[in-house]
């Protein structure tokens, strides 16, 4: 008895994007029996959006890296610079963290299904993440940038990912969208991109809480499209809400998926958010296989 086997556009795309998002280190980690996570932070978590002291504040926590903010030029701290990116990169070396990946927040008060400012903006980031020897962009859809249940503005979304989809496929990074869209809606939006440099930045608790299953949502999603992960959890530290990350650890095996987990969010009143993210990343690593 023969089988046909039909391999598809989408089964070549997602070969691709594994190649695109890691490289050789995918190689690497998928031949060894302990694949090993990074745990960092989003920059505005630890209150030091778009700020140097990002760093600093990530080393005292126990962090890995940080993900860091990328807005409108101008800022003090602007990654378009040289300058400053030579700060960053220095930073790192001082510190011993890493910069995890970059994250364009701004797009939810400058939506870019509409926004002709911020498609430019992530076309900036694009020309930027290589210098700083980065691969992942988060691209923000919440707020006015929430194109859930708006056909016509993921259209838009479409028509702008794939005219600046082949320059980042070129500079081998990849754009995460992060949004309130469910499994099935994400990959079908990728699929309309049809280009492994667009991927899914996966926020287990903003899933969580709009009701969908996010432990299917990440075997559906796979391993090829899904570039990072926001480990977050809203009013209580990691662990103690209904997040399940022993669940989502078993996902992530079942799908052999690694990369860096960001914690966002996560902080309960009383205490410090030092406190509360040294507690967060220990938790974390006690779930997670992590170098340290």
């Amino acid at each position: 008895m023969t089988t046909d086997i039909k391999i598809t556009r989408r089964d070549v795309l997602a070969a691709a994007g594994a190649t695109v998002a890691f490289g050789p280190a995918l190689t690497a980690l998928a031949a060894d029996e302990k694949r090993l996570f990074r745990i960092g932070a989003c920059d505005w978590s630890i209150g030091q959006r778009q700020k140097l002291a990002a760093l600093e504040v990530a080393k005292a926590i126990g962090l890995d890296g940080v993900q860091v903010s990328f807005g409108p030029p101008g800022g003090e701290f602007d990654l378009r610079e040289a300058g400053v990116r030579k700060q960053y990169l220095d930073g790192c070396k001082t510190h011993g963290v890493e910069i995890a990946s970059l994250a364009m927040g701004v797009l939810n008060s400058r939506p870019y299904a509409s926004d002709p400012e911020a498609e430019q903006w992530v076309a900036d980031c694009i020309e930027v993440l290589p210098k700083l020897d980065e691969h992942v962009v988060l691209l923000a859809f919440f707020g006015k940038g929430d194109i859930k249940g708006k056909p016509e503005a993921q259209k838009e979304v479409v028509r702008r990912l794939k005219k600046v989809a082949p320059a980042a496929e070129k500079a081998g990074v990849v754009l995460g969208i992060e949004s309130w869209l469910n499994a099935d809606d994400h990959l079908a939006l990728l699929d309309a991109v049809g280009s492994p440099a667009v991927q899914v930045y996966y926020d287990v608790a903003n899933m969580h809480y709009s009701g969908y299953d996010i432990y299917k949502e990440i075997r559906q999603i796979g391993r090829e499209r899904i570039c990072e992960i926001h480990a977050k959890e809203q009013g209580v530290l990691l662990g103690g809400g209904p997040i399940d990350f022993k669940r989502v650890k078993a996902a992530l095996d079942d799908i052999g998926w690694t990369g860096w987990l960001i914690i966002e969010g996560a902080t309960e009143r009383g205490r410090s958010m030092e406190d509360c993210y040294r507690d967060n990343q220990k938790f974390l690593r006690g779930v997670f296989p992590t170098a340290a």
